[in-house]
């Protein structure tokens, strides 16, 4: 009976030895590919826990530069923040704050800078489009309506929508352009929900250029019941 068992026993081992040698270098292989595999994940992870943890200091100092008024300062650190951490979402937000700064200290130029950061660097769609519609009203402001149309026109987020049509209307109306105006308003109009405040604002606008909203919109829900 042991004689069996050391039979049997053996006969395991040199499969076992037969299984290693064919495959053992593709199963060593595999086990690295995974251990590295886990190895950069977590690599990864704590890389983008250090470059938060690091852009949120240098928000935090340019917060602190921007509520002093300190413009200078404001402005080495948005651009330590954009050499460090182009990427990061306090970056974005860094640049709409100094640009916000820049305004109200009446410098357009650095303003328009930061801005532009935004719309060229940005990939996330919201701070694009509060980007944009902040460049398009400096433009608009300096009588450059081609270009801030532009801008306008490059708005992605469907929750700004309202927002571009309304500025829209204020471009076209400055230029006498009634119907493209009226259009732009109309579009505002429908887009804005009708508890919002704004809603009326863009009503008053559209009553100036002798449009009722709401005798507009009549027409076309009796016809939906058709």
């Amino acid at each position: 009976m042991a004689n069996q068992l050391d039979l049997e026993e053996q006969e395991q081992l040199d499969q076992l030895k037969h299984f290693w040698s064919r495959y053992g270098n593709l199963i060593t292989g595999l086990l690295v590919v995974v251990l590295l595999a886990v190895v950069a994940w977590n690599g990864y992870h704590y890389w983008q826990r250090s470059q938060a943890s690091q852009s949120a200091a240098l928000f935090d100092e340019m917060s602190k530069s921007v509520a002093t008024g300190d413009t200078a300062l404001a402005q080495r650190s948005f651009s330590d923040m954009k050499e460090r951490h182009p990427s990061a979402t306090y970056t974005q937000q860094a640049a709409l704050a100094v640009a916000r700064q820049a305004m109200d200290k009446g410098d357009t130029d650095a303003a328009k800078s930061a801005l532009q950061w935004v719309v060229d660097k940005s990939g996330d769609q919201g701070y694009t489009a509060i980007a944009r519609l902040r460049l398009a009203n400096m433009y608009f402001d300096a009588k450059d309506y081609a270009q801030a149309l532009t801008l306008l026109d490059g708005v992605a987020d469907e929750a700004f929508a309202a927002l571009v049509a309304d500025r829209k209307g204020d471009i076209f109306a400055v230029q006498d352009k009634r119907s493209e105006a009226k259009a732009a308003y109309l579009l505002a109009y429908q887009k804005l929900e009708e508890r919002a405040q704004y809603r009326r604002v863009v009503q008053v606008k559209l009553n100036a250029l002798g449009v009722d909203p709401e005798a507009v919109a009549a027409p076309k829900s009796a016809e939906g019941l058709k």
